[in-house]
């Protein structure tokens, strides 16, 4: 528990009220029933869980019920002397149920697709009580818990599963729009905002409510100082655990549905702070983290969360809770890493003596780890007048600062959504002459600017952050070269390394007793101390939480993935080790089992002799490794059990979502005209209707603004693919490891051969379609319009307009991780740079020393697939492995004699001349039939243009771009890579 107390009771209640006052059914109950959608189960649900409601309660729910719907959708056409909405704006979703995607504006007919039944009203009312009663937690004496209540409320209340779909509407019920009319944000996103509000507005004794954002760092440098794959693992995931560390202040005081950004709903650690808070572990049976035994394919092992937040909160608060974020993140921190100093001492047979240096070394070290950055924008007090109406001259003043002194209208307010979104829109009906208003604004529409200047603060609050310069003294960290290394005794830090093992030094000691934590010769400072142990650290305290028993390692290596493509070959015959002696299998067997990718684990499990292929890893590392081993007879028996040489090459993937912040900020070509968020009946009512209306036509025709329910769209659709689908695609269709994923960045390893069918995956995941066409579809999934439906479960997606780049790196297992990580980061930046973003980048560094790179553009260059072309040749030369390296040799022959482009006729060009002599080579080596160029048709053009398509000026930027093309190809191609 943090600093700041749990919740008290009536915010708890208020917050309840405010969850409470639209039933999740509305959408089909809308022109259904009598009662409405504020009767029925609305009104029995308050009464079962609150009793008597205060009317002083009901004031903060209405404002936050009026702020939230505002900030995501116009208030519709109400007749103007009535609260009744205009009949012909009114829409039936049960009869016509279309979803639209958020980000894009395309359409889903559930009816078309089979994905809504036909339930009857009462039998859905009665159903939606069950499933809500279900989540009521009481204390001992059997009254409502709030607490409890709440929290089961937000996490389980979207999730049909938890009553067993007792409203029988399957996967519509988490998708349920809050608006018929506007079906592209959920029932779900506007009870959170409407319970976050409400919750800063009961908490401040003004009423107010403003937004904080908080960001942690370092970010790239703590996670890439690693010498190990565990290292990696461990900086990216004790990051994201700092992350959640700190979201955690805001949880425990104001609900999890206070932090708009990212959504938090169903990420693993967030379950396991809501076990804590005592919600029915019956509740969390199924989830995919809840596992008998622990390993690295357990969800809580995955990164999940990014290195920033966006709460609302109360205004009074904000910069308490920002100093509170701080103070708790920082005594985190000095509490675990004492604790691993003391682990340290006890390992190495040494007293943990408060005295000791170390412990000293390691307060000094991390005093101020990890950076917090905050800033808090007052929501009423800069949006607001005194009578609650938008005040954007206020606002102006605000924003004016951190703009251009010349800007008239700073920011948001000088975009063409303020335009129309500044004054109400009054509309008659022709048919009936009925005036109504259709859009009147409020301080809500205005979240836009509020969340475009918490940026612009933050900005100034990162760019002014103090350093504090640190003394050290001796040798320094083997790891980060920066901090003394931990010692009990300080005169140890001058020894030079050949002297310290002899001394005893702390690290000696520990490379002894524990190799895992450090190899001989490491010494560590107190950071990557705590990035070494926090692998071990963390499965113990996961094991401890579920009760259940935990695995002594779990983090797999790069020289066990690079062997996974033996092992898969091995796990294809029946009896693979028949060929060994009993010793020699009788070794094996004794040897630690290495963590395998989960997908290969499976398959060994299932193996008569899976036992000692999953032992194989170790007891090669082992022979390696001894001072006794003999790695040459090893590397014997691996050719006799999978009958080639063992694979030496592995594969690290680096994928980023472009232009995420101009996704969170509504940048051009990220944002949906307004009428593409419409239902399609109500759109086509507004053109018939009201087609020569100036000031709604201008309305329906501009970029819709940022919303709260966009960002948390946005963040759905991230911890969806980050959590389940990338998952998927990595480590059950292919035998990789996901090491990070959170939100759209993601890096993996991957056995070489699957590499490039995981990139197009991935690349079709993160938009939820098949960019190319060429993908295949699983029986089990199907995409459409920017959502994925599989194993029963609708996944949204960031949609079509959405890409990203990815870099990989292809390198020896005993390559140093340090060089294959600077290569891989190096990679996507030449995606993002040379390919100018939605492109991958392929490196493949050999053993020689030599380096192979191409940059490909996912969206065809010159008409032509690059990916679908890379991987067709590749396996091309695979099934004809003696034209391989020929091939690859004599196109590096010839294109040293290439002529300049210029020398050619405008007819067919370079890449007429190229497709002829590629032909012909092809001919020779057999991989084409005469007149049938199928590769050197499509690679000619591909060579003969830079990755955005634009013509290569010159016969060497034609020859690079060529011999590496094929090159990757060749390598890719190969039988084993030694």
């Amino acid at each position: 528990m943090t600093e700041a107390s749990l919740m008290d009771t009536d915010l708890a209640r208020n917050k309840l009220l405010a969850r409470l006052h639209d039933p999740a059914e509305k959408a089909l109950v809308l022109l259904r029933d009598p009662a409405g959608h504020e009767g029925g189960t609305v009104r029995t649900l308050i009464e079962e869980i609150l009793g008597e409601v205060p009317r002083g309660a009901w004031p903060p729910v209405r404002k936050a019920d009026r702020w939230a719907s505002a900030a995501d959708r116009p208030q519709f056409p109400r007749e103007r002397d009535g609260d009744r909405f205009a009949r012909w704006s009114q829409v039936n979703f049960a009869e016509k149920p279309v979803l639209r995607h958020p980000l894009t504006g395309e359409q889903i007919d559930l009816g078309e697709h089979d994905k809504l039944r036909d339930v009857e009203l009462d039998t859905l009312k009665a159903g939606s009580l069950e499933h809500f009663r279900a989540l009521i937690h009481r204390d001992a004496q059997g009254a409502v818990d709030p607490w409890r209540t709440l929290l089961a409320l937000w996490r389980f209340g979207p999730e049909p599963a938890a009553s067993g779909d007792a409203a029988g509407l399957g996967e519509l019920w988490r998708y349920l729009p809050a608006d018929t009319r506007i079906p592209d944000h959920t029932i779900w996103q506007h009870l959170d905002l409407s319970s976050a509000l409400t919750g800063a507005f009961a908490s401040d004794r003004q009423g107010r409510c403003a937004l904080l954002n908080v960001a942690l760092g370092p970010v790239q440098p703590f996670i890439a100082a690693a010498r190990t794959t565990s290292d990696l693992w461990a900086g990216s995931h004790l990051l994201a655990r700092l992350a959640w560390e700190a979201m955690r202040v805001v949880c425990e005081r104001l609900g999890p549905d206070a932090v708009l950004f990212p959504q938090l709903r169903g990420v693993p650690q967030v379950d396991l702070w809501l076990l804590e808070q005592g919600l029915e572990p019956a509740l969390f049976q199924k989830e995919p983290w809840n596992e008998r035994t622990v390993t690295d394919a357990n969800p809580l092992f995955s990164a999940a969360l990014p290195n920033r937040f966006l709460a609302v909160v109360p205004a009074e608060q904000a910069e308490d809770l920002g100093r509170a974020i701080e103070r708790h993140l920082h005594a985190w921190v000095a509490e675990t890493a004492e604790a691993v100093v003391t682990e340290l001492l006890e390992t190495a047979e040494l007293p943990a003596d408060p005295e000791t240096p170390a412990y000293h070394q390691a307060r000094e070290q991390l005093a101020g780890f990890p950076e917090v950055s905050w800033s808090a924008v007052g929501w009423d007090e800069v949006a607001a007048d005194e009578h609650g109406e938008p005040d954007p001259q206020r606002l102006a003043e605000t924003l004016r600062p951190f703009y251009e002194p010349e800007a008239e209208r700073p920011g948001f307010l000088a975009s063409p959504a303020w335009a129309v979104l500044q004054r109400p829109i009054e509309v008659t009906d022709p048919d009936t002459g009925t005036p109504a208003t259709f859009y009147r604004p409020n301080p809500g529409v205005l979240y836009p600017a509020l969340y475009e200047l918490g940026e612009r603060v933050m900005g100034g609050v990162k760019a002014t952050r103090p350093f504090a310069a640190q003394h050290e003294h001796g040798y320094r960290c083997s790891l980060t070269g920066e901090v003394e290394w931990l010692t009990h005794e300080r005169a140890h830090l001058d020894l030079p390394p050949g002297q310290r093992a002899a001394h005893g030094t702390l690290w000696s000691r520990i490379a002894e007793r524990r190799p895992g934590w450090a190899r001989r010769g490491e010494h560590l400072g107190a950071l990557a101390a705590l990035k070494r142990l926090w692998p071990q650290r963390f499965c113990r305290e996961v094991a401890g939480a579920l009760g259940q028993q935990q695995t002594p390692r779990f983090v797999v290596s790069t020289h066990t993935m690079a062997l996974a493509t033996s092992l898969m070959r091995a796990a294809d015959e029946p009896n693979p080790a028949g060929g060994l002696s009993a010793e020699q299998a009788e070794a094996i067997r004794s040897a630690d089992r290495a963590a395998l990718p989960r997908r290969l684990a499976l398959r060994l499990h299932k193996h008569e002799q899976g036992e000692l292929l999953a032992r194989l890893p170790g007891w090669l590392e082992r022979q390696r490794e001894a001072e006794d081993g003999d790695e040459a007879a090893a590397r014997r028996a691996i050719h006799t059990i999978t009958g080639k040489s063992a694979e030496a090459y592995y594969a690290l993937l680096l994928m980023d979502g472009d232009r995420m912040g101009a996704w969170l900020s509504g940048g051009e070509g990220t944002t949906i005209p307004y009428r593409a968020a419409f239902h399609p009946e109500l759109a086509a009512a507004l053109e018939t209707r009201f087609s020569d209306h100036a000031a709604l036509q201008a309305y329906l025709g501009t970029p819709r603004a940022v919303s709260p329910a966009r960002h948390l769209a946005i963040s759905g659709a991230l911890n969806d693919f980050s959590s389940t689908l990338a998952r998927w695609v990595v480590e059950e269709r292919h035998h990789g490891r996901i090491l990070y994923a959170g939100g759209d960045d993601l890096m993996a390893m991957l056995p070489t051969g699957d590499l490039l069918s995981a990139m197009r995956e991935l690349r079709d995941a993160y938009s939820g379609a098949a960019i190319s066409g060429e993908a295949e579809e699983e029986e089990d999934a199907w995409r459409r319009s920017g959502f994925i439906y599989r194993n029963g479960r609708l996944h949204l997606t960031m949609g079509s307009q959405a890409t990203a780049s990815m870099g990989a790196v292809i390198a020896h297992h005993q390559t140093p991780l340090t060089a294959a990580l600077a290569e891989l980061r190096r990679a996507e930046q030449r995606a993002k740079g040379e390919g100018e973003r939605d492109a991958f980048a392929l490196s493949v560094l050999k053993r020689s020393g030599s380096a192979l790179r191409h940059v490909g553009r996912w969206q065809p260059a010159a008409g032509i697939d690059e990916m679908s072309t890379l991987r067709a040749f590749a396996e091309a030369l695979h099934t004809n492995p003696e034209a391989s390296r020929r091939a690859a040799y004599n196109v590096a022959g010839w294109l040293a004699d290439l002529p300049e482009p210029d020398a050619f006729s405008a007819e067919g060009g370079i890449a007429g001349y190229l497709e002829a002599v590629l032909h012909y080579q092809f001919c020779r080596q057999g991989l084409e039939e005469r007149g049938q160029p199928t590769h050197a048709r499509r690679l000619a053009p591909l060579a003969s243009v830079s990755p955005t398509g634009a013509p290569l000026s010159s016969a060497a930027k034609i020859r690079d771009r060529l011999s590496h093309l094929v090159g990757v190809a060749e390598f890719l191609a190969r039988e084993t890579r030694r």
